[in-house]
């Protein structure tokens, strides 16, 4: 074994020569990786003894693709692309050896092999296009080669794993092996013939029927385009695919190269890797040290059995977690237990989970109506009604009952923790863990750290959230957290808009626009406006607009009708000329005139207030990064990932632009909150943006 640099082992064994990747964890190819797999094959390509090459990662990664910190950086040599083609270009058969994943560039370096074996689990991608980006080192002009076009359009568009056994099937892989990694691939290697060695980009026997039916392209990836996050990208990558029918192989990578160039300058690439950092650097909790050993979680439970406590229980069985589910009486438990077998039935109904599966899951959840079923949990969510006294009796008994050194955990969209845990004796272990609906489907979990929140208690919630398949991000305590504080902005300019002359369907058309999936009315109307109308009369907040139509029932989807009217489907928002007279008849009454008012200050009227209660919020420290704001609202409040989050958005827009349109939105509604907070005011003067906080705020 000789070290060719700190991230390339090259061994010989016997006529096989062996390049290992030594990045830990899982090989990202930067600079000093590249460097040394070039050297190793040097020294290979001089050495007459060695008649295959071998090039292997470890156990859990082949390879997980390019280093993105590269990306916009003066590029070092060896480029990938430069690589991967002195792999193809190697006088003698090149074998990868997949284990675990090799994805991205990762991947794109396997296709330049000569061979590809890989062993059962290995996981392999082209995920580019979830960077708002595409393979932009050969992948798509060898896939296709490999596997076809219509297989490597899919693949390439969703960014999805490629199922093993259509890599076998259709050519990407040479065999799956089993038996010691990587001397089982050296074994295999060893048999080959080096006279059958073939460079990937001499294979165009699959792009035959691309080259006869020039249409053939276009008509696959049509309703991949439709779906795609990312239209500009997804277009950018089949226009790419489209080359290797009908350039020259050198001509195509060319085509690439600049394709991929354009793509990472533009706002949602920046925007999309932007969300992938972010994801990640949520999970660093400024002031938990990282040696914080979180607490065993072998027990859970859940208190209320509604839709959101049935969501939760979900999630710990998903994870293979036992939970019990407490309600206070039989007949509610029972409506919860069957709300959580239908919500299994409909997976197994739409084959996402096997039936056998979903049996398993539902054992792993017990009933019960008496709170000492909580006895032995490690860890209990408390998910009844947002009603402070009513939490505080829960936690009340909860001190009473749960075992020592069990984190009590409420789930809470607005209420204060640090009251909460004051019921308790052990406000230590006492914490809000907010799930967002359905529980068991969302992905954000934002963890609020209460004043007294012991740091091994901290660190086990942000473990169990991982486990559970959520994306955690931690925030101080204050009025609706980070979320619901910056909705309630959003939310009181949407009434503002209805009574000065706009409609829902306008204004959801603007925001559909702007990129979400569904605009705030029809969001509304499928969440239920009773739950809203609820929480403002506990906290004595009027929306005059809103209430009205409650008081009506008119409680949205479920009542088949809301803000919009809901027809034969129950589902399907229709314009309804009963609340546009709702809503001119209460302008009139409140004395406000009613005007045109156009998408672009329908979306400024909404967005920038959100942003300036994220700059008070950064201010307070109840979020410590910027970053963070932007990972909730992306994974909890549907966000466009294009546009990065409001925070990343406000940035691309320039602080300047925001603060001179809060001053005019507060002088034309005499509403002082929207003047620009100090800290938005401050970084606008300067320049600066919000993504400048990042450093100091980890810090």
């Amino acid at each position: 074994m000789v070290a060719i640099n700190p991230c390339v082992d090259l061994l010989r064994d016997g006529a096989a020569g062996v390049v290992l990747m030594r990045n830990a964890p899982l090989n990202a190819l930067k600079h000093e990786l590249r460097e040394g797999i070039a050297r190793a094959l040097d020294e290979l390509r001089e050495d007459g003894d060695v008649r295959v090459v071998v090039l292997a990662g470890n156990e859990r990664a082949f390879s997980a693709g390019a280093d993105i910190t590269e990306f916009g950086k003066p590029p070092r040599a060896p480029a990938l692309r430069d690589l991967i083609a002195a792999v193809e270009d190697f006088p003698r058969p090149v074998v990868a050896a997949i284990r675990g994943v090799a994805m991205g560039g990762g991947l794109e370096l396997a296709l330049g092999c000569h061979w590809r074996v890989a062993w059962d689990g290995a996981r392999l991608a082209l995920p580019e296009i979830k960077l708002g980006l595409l393979p932009g080192a050969g992948g798509t002009q060898r896939l296709p080669r490999l596997i076809g076009f219509r297989a490597a359009i899919e693949a390439i568009l969703s960014g999805d794993p490629i199922p093993l056994a259509l890599a076998r099937d259709a050519g990407l892989l040479d065999a799956v092996l089993s038996g010691p990694y990587p001397a089982a691939a050296i074994d295999w290697a060893l048999g080959l013939d080096p006279k059958t060695r073939r460079r990937t980009r001499e294979r165009d026997e699959k792009l035959a029927e691309a080259r006869a039916d020039p249409a053939l392209v276009d008509r696959i990836a049509a309703p991949l385009i439709k779906k795609a996050t990312n239209p500009r990208a997804a277009k950018t990558c089949v226009a790419a695919i489209r080359h290797a029918a009908t350039a020259t192989f050198d001509g195509a990578m060319a085509a690439e190269r600049q394709s991929f160039l354009d793509l990472v300058a533009t706002d949602e690439s920046k925007a999309q890797r932007h969300a992938f950092f972010a994801e990640r650097e949520a999970r660093k909790v400024p002031g938990l040290p990282r040696e914080t050993a979180a607490r065993p979680v072998r027990r859970a439970a859940v208190i209320g059995a509604g839709t959101m406590g049935g969501g939760i229980a979900m999630c710990f069985a998903n994870a293979g977690i036992p939970v019990a589910v407490i309600e206070t009486d039989g007949e509610a438990l029972a409506r919860g237990i069957a709300r959580i077998a239908a919500n299994y039935e409909t997976s197994v109904k739409r084959g996402s989970l096997p039936a056998d599966e979903s049996v398993r899951r539902q054992g792993l959840i017990a009933g019960g109506t008496d709170l000492a079923a909580a006895a032995e949990a490690d860890f209990v969510i408390e998910a009844v009604f947002e009603e402070m006294a009513l939490k505080k009796q829960v936690f009340g008994q909860l001190d009473r009952i749960a075992r020592p050194g069990a984190v009590l955990a409420t789930n809470t969209s607005y209420l204060d923790v640090n009251e909460i845990a004051g019921a308790t004796s052990r406000p230590g272990e006492v914490l809000g863990t907010h799930f967002f609906s359905p529980a068991n489907v969302m992905r954000l979990l934002e963890i609020v750290r209460g004043s007294r929140t012991a740091p091994d208690a901290l660190a086990t919630a942000v473990e169990l959230a991982t486990l559970l398949g959520k994306v955690p991000v931690v925030v101080g305590v204050c009025d609706g957290f980070v979320g619901n504080r910056m909705l309630a902005r959003r939310s009181a300019q949407g009434e503002r808009l209805l009574l000065e002359g706009a409609l829902p369907q306008d204004i959801d058309a603007a925001m559909t626009g702007f990129g979400f999936r569904m605009g705030p009315f029809a969001t509304g109307d499928l969440a239920g406006l009773d739950v809203g109308w609820r929480a403002r009369k506990a906290r004595g907040i009027k929306a005059p607009i809103a209430d009205a139509l409650c008081e009506q029932g008119r409680f949205g989807q479920k009542a088949e009708k809301g803000f919009y009217a809901y027809g034969a489907d129950g589902r399907t928002p229709v314009p309804d000329p009963e609340v546009e007279r709702l809503i001119v008849e209460t302008s009139a009454r409140l004395g406000v005139a009613r005007r045109a008012i156009g998408a672009e200050e329908i979306v400024e009227r909404l967005v920038y207030p959100m942003i300036n209660e994220g700059a008070r919020i950064l201010a307070e420290g109840i979020a410590a990064r910027s970053s963070d704001i932007d990972v909730i609202w992306l994974h909890g409040y549907g966000w466009p990932v294009t546009r990065g989050g409001p925070m990343f958005h406000a940035d691309l827009v320039g602080l300047g632009r925001i603060a001179v349109r809060l001053e005019t939105f507060a002088a034309a509604s005499g509403d002082e909150s929207l003047r620009p907070a100090p800290l938005l005011a401050g970084l606008a003067k300067s320049g600066a943006g919000f993504a400048s906080l990042g450093a100091q705020a980890a810090a």
